[in-house]
């Protein structure tokens, strides 16, 4: 109800005649509570719709970037929600690889949680990577990694997989070498 057609209502019961005290009162409460509620819609309305385009995402408006240096050239990035470079603080990113990417053997710091979205994620766990011993995640698996759990990882077709966890995201390749980010 618009605020005009509660003031007529409001008008009306006031100028009636016929009416007792109480239903004026009922109807003069009556219109109060439409007019705040409407009032009330139209601003959680336009907060709702506001908050959505940072806090919710289609595919389509996931915005992809290049990997950081600490990942092999080739891969793509998006960050979801928080700063994995804060000192504090949620993540969540997204990885789309190529197919055949594959991430050296490394650890993290603070637990890692890992979802594929599309693709299949190879992952194996020890100091070497060792094709053999490698566990196929499809699209809707999901795993935890602990801290200090030595991994490594490779896409089969190409593959997103999000990341989410504590900040900072921080890479630890076993063997420096393998570091990508060494080459910047």
């Amino acid at each position: 109800m618009e605020w005009s057609y509660a003031q007529d209502i409001l008008r009306r019961s006031i100028l009636s005649n016929g009416g007792s005290k109480m239903k004026r009162y009922l109807l003069f409460s009556l219109a109060i509570a439409v007019m705040f509620v409407s009032a009330g819609l139209r601003f959680t309305s336009a907060a709702h719709d506001h908050s959505h385009e940072r806090n919710a995402f289609t595919p389509d408006t996931i915005q992809w970037g290049p990997a950081p240096p600490v990942v092999r050239h080739g891969a793509q990035f998006a960050v979801l929600e928080g700063d994995p470079t804060a000192s504090t603080g949620d993540f969540t990113i997204r990885l789309k690889m190529p197919d055949g990417f594959r991430i050296a053997p490394h650890w993290h710091p603070s637990r890692e949680n890992v979802t594929v979205i599309s693709g299949t994620f190879k992952v194996g766990m020890g100091d070497e990577f060792e094709t053999n011993k490698m566990k196929a995640f499809t699209a809707g698996s999901f795993a935890f990694l602990d801290p200090d759990m030595h991994h490594y990882a490779m896409a089969c077709g190409e593959t997103i997989v999000q990341v989410h966890g504590r900040s900072p995201l921080q890479f630890n390749y076993v063997n420096p070498n393998d570091d990508p980010s060494r080459d910047q």
